[in-house]
């Protein structure tokens, strides 16, 4: 089963990246930026074939390594 797991700062949290990449696109012209956002996404192919529990497992994953979930917000899509 392949899972997908959006990562991304929290609301509030500063994003160094996010803001180099909206001045790098300004710096090359690209008008109205007003803002960037910088995350990472994580692809899994599991062994898993029931999507409830192929969810908890990746959740528990997040929860204990992917994500810092102090400071970051994980979103779990079940491709199939």
């Amino acid at each position: 089963m392949q899972v997908r797991v959006t990562i991304t700062l929290k609301a509030g949290v500063l994003d160094p990246q996010g803001k180099a990449i909206e001045g790098a696109l300004r710096g090359l012209g690209f008008a109205g930026i007003d803002g960037a956002r910088q995350g990472k996404i994580v692809d899994l192919a599991l062994a898993e074939t029931d999507p409830a529990r192929a969810r908890a497992a990746v959740a528990e994953m997040c929860e204990k390594l992917l994500a810092n979930t102090v400071i970051e917000n994980y979103d779990i899509d079940v491709l199939g």
